[in-house]
């Protein structure tokens, strides 16, 4: 076994294992964690919020950063071999990443920090709804995204088509490719500053993230 194999495969091998643990603990957030704050009672929720959410935020965030830095030292080994399915993948997940650490962990501290001020007797901070809203939207886009970015990711070593196909391979047009990354960007600029809409439930994250997967291969095929 080559030294650079196998330390191409100790990379991916991390790649999984933080990948497992980011999107393990995205979904536990958006599929039972949030749905369990809709009914819980107040001091449940509460208490969860002090002394549950910090620690699987911990997790959550460094799962992120590792998925990403493996994932560039994949890249790397890749060099020339990349292709329009992992281009792609590659797109959402650094973005989903930029979501975590400038979205989602900023505003999640307020929400922390204004609930440990409630149970102190104290009142909530005043920007703690919008940080909630702001932290929730971007963790719905992430759900959201996280469904095609697994199918390409797969796709990249595992499925034909013209997705397959080197992006830097000569005579390629990056048509598709432009039209996929106007489609994804126009979505996080939505989870900058724009509504939850259909995202707000579980279903309908799930529904137009299988849209958005089918949506975005198609343009990759056949543009």
């Amino acid at each position: 076994m080559e030294l650079e194999q196998f330390i191409s495969y100790l990379f991916r091998w991390i790649h999984f294992l933080a990948g497992v643990a980011w999107i393990g603990l995205l979904y536990y957030f958006n599929f039972v964690q949030t749905e369990y704050f809709k009914v819980a009672d107040g001091s449940a929720k509460a208490d969860a919020i002090s002394k549950l959410v910090p620690r699987a935020l911990w997790w959550f965030r460094f799962g992120a950063l590792f998925t990403l830095l493996s994932g560039l030292a994949l890249a790397y080994f890749l060099g020339s071999a990349v292709n329009f399915y992992i281009t792609v993948g590659m797109l959402l997940g650094t973005l989903m990443f930029l979501n975590v650490w400038l979205i989602i962990w900023p505003n999640q501290k307020t929400v922390i920090a204004s609930n440990e001020q409630v149970l102190g007797g104290g009142e909530a901070l005043p920007n703690a709804a919008g940080a909630l809203a702001a932290a929730g939207l971007a963790s719905r886009t992430n759900t959201l995204f996280s469904i095609p970015m697994l199918f390409f990711m797969g796709a990249s070593a595992h499925l034909g088509g013209y997705g397959r196909v080197p992006v830097l391979a000569e005579g390629n047009s990056m048509t598709a490719l432009g039209l996929c990354v106007l489609i994804v960007l126009l979505l996080e600029l939505n989870a900058i500053k724009g509504k939850m809409g259909p995202m707000a439930s579980v279903a309908g994250v799930i529904h137009l993230g299988l849209a958005l997967t089918a949506a975005l291969f198609i343009i990759l095929q056949y543009l």
